[in-house]
């Protein structure tokens, strides 16, 4: 089956109030804000019918609206937690048929990578469809792409903490509701690590940039593993990091508001 009729839709989620590294999509890399960059690389995608940015309505995001204002970019403010409420309303207006969902966080995304998910979903009559499980490309490049249909379920059902921060939770959890693929690489890329946590990462990703945007801006992945291989060292940045720590902590969310609600259907 084809993909769905509809637009297809790229929502970046982006917040300044990051735990980790507070104001991490604003860092200047090579002079201009680490989520100027992301969104520079996502006009490369052919498949993606509109991009806008979704962040919350705390007032430290002002600086994220003032700055896809400058450049052009919609910016939808909803919920700083309810991130599946935000995407929910930012997408509805537009009567989407796929949603891509991405994260501010990784300057480094791989717009053909993107193009790749979109047409597999549309090939294989998917509900969702993701590069993460299990994970083969690098972490940085995460790929998630879903029918508005899915999202709008989601949306309904999900009441977990888990499942309402991180958006699609509750699709990969309920294989039994919703049809889902896996794109994977050729190559076990996963030990890889490309997105920004942590000082390091933002250190590692500088690193990329100064090497290869001013002699190609539109570097590709397979750029990066070529510098990488000349340049072994620089893999040592950031190796150390541990990924997920934001997802274990929701799921920590989870256990309390389960005793919580276990607590009150005893009272009842």
């Amino acid at each position: 089956m084809s993909t769905p009729d509809g637009l297809t839709l790229a929502i970046l989620q982006a917040r300044v109030s990051s735990t980790r590294l507070p104001g991490k999509v604003l860092r200047p890399l090579l002079g201009r804000p680490m989520l100027a960059c992301q969104i520079e690389r996502l006009t490369h995608s052919h498949r993606i019918g509109k991009l806008l940015v979704a962040t919350s309505v705390e007032p430290d995001d002002n600086q994220i609206e003032q700055l896809c204002n400058s450049i052009g970019v919609p910016c939808f403010r909803g919920s700083l937690s309810d991130v599946l409420d935000r995407f929910y309303q930012a997408a509805k207006p537009h009567h989407p048929g796929l949603i891509v969902r991405l994260t501010g966080d990784c300057p480094l995304t791989d717009p053909e990578l993107i193009d790749q998910g979109i047409d597999f979903i549309g090939q294989h009559d998917f509900d969702y469809v993701s590069n993460v499980n299990p994970r083969t490309y690098p972490i940085g490049l995460d790929m998630e792409v879903f029918t508005f249909a899915s999202l709008d379920r989601a949306w309904r059902e999900a009441v977990l903490p888990s499942e309402r921060e991180h958006v699609t939770p509750y699709i990969r959890n309920h294989p039994d509701l919703f049809s889902i693929g896996n794109l994977a690489g050729q190559a076990d890329l996963s030990f890889h690590r490309w997105t920004v946590d942590e000082p390091a990462d933002f250190e590692f990703v500088t690193k990329i940039y100064e090497l290869l945007y001013p002699v190609k801006p539109a570097f590709t992945t397979a750029d990066i593993l070529k510098l990488l291989a000349a340049h072994p060292d620089l893999t040592s940045i950031n190796y150390h990091i541990a990924h997920g720590a934001g997802y274990l902590k929701s799921l920590r969310e989870d256990d309390r508001f389960l005793t919580a609600q276990g607590k009150q259907n005893k009272s009842n």
